[in-house]
């Protein structure tokens, strides 16, 4: 892939919600690449990013889990500025009502697939970070510090997200790269909807964080000086 003037950055899950927000506030100032697994989606926030500015914008369609589809994705990928790891699912459940599936699937999208993509991704980031710097954001949750009732597994995938994040933190510092977890309160998003009918409530997106308010919380991480490393970002809906 071909280098740009402009710094570089790569979201998940950008087809939408959380990931589509930080596209739009990441577009004024990077070049993008937009992963996720639906294309049309992916074509449409790509397309309103071009339209609206400057910003140099690519998609990245392909199914996080399935390694083989995800190295062959991201290879060639020389410089790397910023990697926002937006994508995720959210099942829940008590522990009685879960079965093994469930806790495998949510461990592979939340943190193996994390995992994966950051590992091929860090030669390209350790060259930006050698160069002035790069950033990492994780996307994680309030459930990645407090596990509630009936969200055992979810939450036990956000807490081992919080821990490689940790681990991470520390391998990569002296590299030029900054790690930055962002835990989110309730957001305004479709995966909301699906906990709230899940829950037997009624749906309120007033209730909640818009997914623009956890956008700029990930800007901010990524524009703070470099002598400042936001490690940790707890955000929550007012009142």
């Amino acid at each position: 892939m071909t280098a740009s003037p402009r710094p570089l950055a790569l979201i998940t899950g950008a087809s939408q919600g959380i990931g589509a927000a930080v596209a739009r506030v990441l577009a004024p100032r990077y070049d993008l690449i937009l992963g996720g697994r639906d294309e049309e989606r992916l074509s449409a926030v790509a397309d309103e990013l071009t339209t609206a500015g400057p910003a140099g914008v690519r998609t990245l369609a392909v199914e996080l889990t399935d390694d083989d589809a995800l190295a062959g994705a991201l290879a060639g990928l020389d410089r790397l500025d910023a990697l926002v790891h937006s994508a995720g699912t959210g099942e829940l459940g008590t522990v009685e009502e879960t079965p093994a599936a469930v806790w495998r699937r949510q461990f592979d999208v939340n943190v193996v697939a994390v995992a994966e993509a950051t590992r091929l991704l860090l030669p390209a980031l350790r060259a930006a970070g050698s160069a002035g710097g790069a950033d990492i954001v994780l996307i994680n949750s309030g459930a990645g510090i407090t596990a509630k009732p009936g969200w055992g597994s979810y939450a036990a995938s956000k807490f081992a997200l919080r821990a490689f994040g940790d681990a991470l933190r520390a391998e990569e510092a002296a590299n030029g790269i900054r790690v930055t977890s962002v835990h989110p309160g309730r957001v305004d998003t479709a995966m909301q909807r699906a906990v709230v009918a899940h829950e037997g409530g009624e749906y309120d997106g007033s209730r909640f964080l818009r997914p623009e308010s956890v956008a700029a919380v990930v800007l901010a991480a990524l524009t703070a000086s470099r002598d400042a490393h936001l490690t940790e970002l707890v955000v929550r809906p007012q009142g």
